[in-house]
């Protein structure tokens, strides 16, 4: 395996840390807002930190993915919502990029990158979160198009421009007759609502409505009855990223609780000192380095063209409950200090928190190593 940081990789690292460096500041208050700034995406864009993995033809900077995970983990050093942007931006970029219409691929993805516009997955459903592969919505022809009705669950549902959304078009078993489309979310017959979540509430997480919904036959991505299977391979990708996301601020948040650690006082001696405050910490930097490791792994097989399903399925479980646990270990290294609210370990540990359950739960991911490690008849 190539780890190694060429000066192209480093430059895109030290923009994402001057960006993270800059974001920083403003955590808490972008989860009272409830929003990422506008100008913030055209930022990272500006500086080719948006899915620069896609071709330049597209807005990309056609850098390795392995570029794009280190990036990753280094804006969520800053905050870990804005990191998101990047994390939608590679995993929607890469499913238009590969199954949308030229025209369609042109309009959208550029604008992706650049930071104009976000673009929602709309997977989940409120009734069926897990079972991705058995949507309630539906599409049918209608007028040169498509009408669609049904609820979606989606991350940037009140701020995205348009969103990938999977629909049932024809009857079938689970995962099959499903066929996923682009839908600008200022068409007629959608309304959104806000999810009042306990954390990453800057990303306007919320549910979409269609209510017979039109869109022009253009928008159909990938085959027809077959979008399912086609769009869920770039979760591959996606679940690597948000391994590193985790990663960072779990990283972050370690090496401030070393800072205060070493700094705090007790029985005459620093924190630090004793071994019941410096060995969970010296566990949680193993483990970090670990789960790193396996995420930057991933990202490698992607970019050498080789299977990676499983280890992506192995970051998306790990990481993040790995990267919640540090987090946790250092708020009560901090004892009463950790737990105000006016440090950001605690929005940390919130927002770590939901990445246990978006993209896919540790049980789903389970379930795909499993079958990836044994015949599928033996397997839950």
């Amino acid at each position: 395996m190539d780890f190694v940081i060429d000066d192209a990789m480093q430059g895109y690292i030290d923009a994402a840390a001057e960006v993270a460096a800059q974001i920083a500041p403003d955590y808490p208050q972008r989860e009272k807002n409830q929003i990422i700034e506008p100008e913030l995406r055209l930022l990272m864009g500006a500086r080719g930190l948006i899915a620069p993995e896609l071709p330049t033809a597209l807005g990309g900077r056609s850098e390795r993915a392995l570029t794009t995970g280190m990036l990753t983990e280094q804006i969520a050093r800053g905050d870990l919502t804005v990191a998101y942007v990047q994390v939608i931006g590679s995993l929607v970029g890469q499913i238009l990029a590969r199954t949308a219409r030229r025209e369609v691929a042109a309009r959208w993805v550029p604008r992706i990158t650049s930071g104009e516009d976000i673009v929602a997955i709309g997977l989940s459903e409120p009734g069926a979160g897990s079972d991705a592969g058995n949507p309630s919505m539906t599409a049918r022809p209608q007028a040169d198009g498509w009408v669609l009705s049904g609820t979606k669950s989606m991350s940037f549902a009140m701020h995205a421009s348009a969103a990938v959304v999977f629909a049932r078009t024809e009857e079938g078993r689970r995962g099959h007759g499903i066929s996923a489309f682009l839908v600008e979310l200022d068409r007629g017959g959608t309304e959104r609502r806000v999810a009042p979540d306990m954390g990453t509430r800057a990303v306007g997480r919320g549910l979409v409505e269609f209510t017979d919904t039109w869109i022009p036959e253009e928008n159909l991505l990938g085959e027809l009855g077959t979008g399912f299977t086609q769009v869920m391979q770039g979760f591959d990708f996606s679940r690597a990223l948000i391994g590193l996301q985790v990663i960072g601020a779990a990283q972050v948040t370690l090496e401030e609780t070393w800072e205060y650690t070493s700094g705090r006082m007790a029985f005459d001696r620093p924190l630090s000192s004793f071994q019941g405050v410096a060995f969970p910490l010296a566990e949680a930097e193993t483990l970090l380095e670990a789960a790193r490791l396996l995420c930057q792994k991933t990202l490698w097989l992607k970019d050498s063209g080789l299977p990676h399903t499983k280890e992506a399925a192995m970051c998306k479980w790990w990481a993040p409950k790995t990267a919640y646990d540090v987090i946790h270990q250092c708020l009560l290294s901090h004892g009463q200090y950790g737990y105000l609210t006016d440090r950001p370990i605690e929005q940390r540990l919130r927002d770590v928190l939901g990445l246990q359950i978006g993209d896919g739960t540790a049980q789903i991911m389970k379930l795909v190593i499993a079958r990836h490690s044994v015949d599928r008849e033996l397997a839950p």
